[in-house]
């Protein structure tokens, strides 16, 4: 495995030659994929240089032990030393989820349970914009469809990121929170004190990073213009400020109706449309290729349970990585980082094994 890493070695430089180059910046989406490969292979590159000088260091102690005890007692630390270093680089030259680096757009939809169900979806997104604060990264409503008790029927929102390293991304973690996730509580409706499970669904999405990056013809598109509803379906608007895009090869729907005006609301649902084209056309390349960007942690069918929030017993746990921690008030106040961390640790023991696989 530790064969391919001149090779990253050699692209580094390479990365570093083209940063200095100012014609390189004056395009500012190439510069932002070279930043992104860029950090990724350095921190490869601090690992080799970390692994390098422990190999090093443990060489020099064995042949120095022959003459002084001394050096025989560092041995068995730099042998520990050389095992933590290797591990940590193989994880590294695991092949990265090129998506990694992309900001994302999470839609929460009510399911089973009605009310409940959107109240969840409410505290779902608190959760995720909590988090999302936590890890420094911004956070942007782009359309919700209120419930009468307060909760969301559909919520969408944007989450961003300035990290360059893809490893601190906001797809790298948050990719895999797309599936249903299941609540058991006694909801604010019930009067006999009963405990009821609902189920609210979460849609994550990369993001587009220039619109050119998904090609959409507008001879493909249906857009029809209609009149704001608020909860309980009463006109908000006197205006057909709303817009519904239809994209007639795909058949995926985008409606928005939160802006003012028609064109900011265009101007959002082309936004989530790309977003779900590029995820459309990225499952298709996946089921061509069944074997790619495969993962037991995340995998294609969104009505898959990944995870139970209990509140009676203030229990979380993941479906997927047998996670389960008694602290659900505080991964709802955003503390979700344990679980996120045992998602991805579960992927990076998935690829190795796929890598192991591929090599016998």
């Amino acid at each position: 495995m530790f064969e391919s890493v001149s090779v990253l070695l050699a692209e580094h430089d390479d990365l570093q030659t083209q940063l200095s180059d100012p014609a390189v910046h004056a395009d500012a989406a190439r510069a932002k994929k070279i930043n992104r490969r860029y950090a990724e292979l350095s921190r490869i590159v601090a690992a080799h240089s970390a692994w390098q000088q422990v190999q090093d260091d443990l060489e020099a102690a064995r042949e120095l032990a022959k003459e002084d005890d001394a050096f025989a007692a560092e041995v068995p630390a730099l042998e520990q030393g050389l095992d933590e270093a290797q591990e940590k680089l193989r994880r590294l030259l695991i092949p990265r989820d090129p998506d990694d680096g992309r900001d994302v757009i999470m839609e929460i939809k009510g399911g089973e349970g009605g009310a409940e169900s959107a109240l969840f979806a409410a505290d779902l997104l608190r959760m995720y914009l909590h988090y999302a604060e936590s890890k420094g990264w911004k956070s942007e409503m782009i359309a919700s469809d209120d419930s009468d008790l307060g909760g969301y029927k559909n919520v969408q929102v944007a989450i961003k990121s300035n990290a360059s390293d893809p490893a601190q991304g906001v797809w790298a973690h948050l990719k895999y929170e797309g599936g249903v996730h299941r609540v058991q509580r006694v909801p604010a409706t019930e009067s006999q004190g009963r405990i009821h499970t609902s189920t609210t669904g979460v849609l994550v999405f990369p993001e587009v990073d220039e619109p050119e990056e998904v090609d959409i013809n507008q001879n493909d598109l249906k857009i029809d213009v209609y009149r704001s509803s608020g909860p309980g379906g009463q006109s908000v608007n006197t205006t057909d400020s709303a817009v519904r895009i239809t994209h007639l090869p795909t058949g995926i729907v985008v409606a928005m109706q939160n802006e003012k005006s028609q064109l900011q609301n265009r101007e959002a649902g082309m936004r989530v449309l790309r977003a779900r084209i590029l995820a459309r056309q990225q499952e298709e390349q996946a089921a061509i290729a069944s074997d790619a960007r495969k993962s037991q942690i995340r995998g294609m069918d969104r009505s898959e349970r990944i995870r139970t929030y209990n509140f009676p017993e203030n229990r979380i746990a993941d479906h997927r990585t047998g996670y389960k921690a008694y602290n659900l008030d505080a991964v709802m106040d955003g503390a979700l980082e344990p679980v996120v961390e045992s998602c991805i640790q579960a992927d990076e023991e998935a690829r190795l094994a796929e890598i192991g696989d591929t090599a016998s």
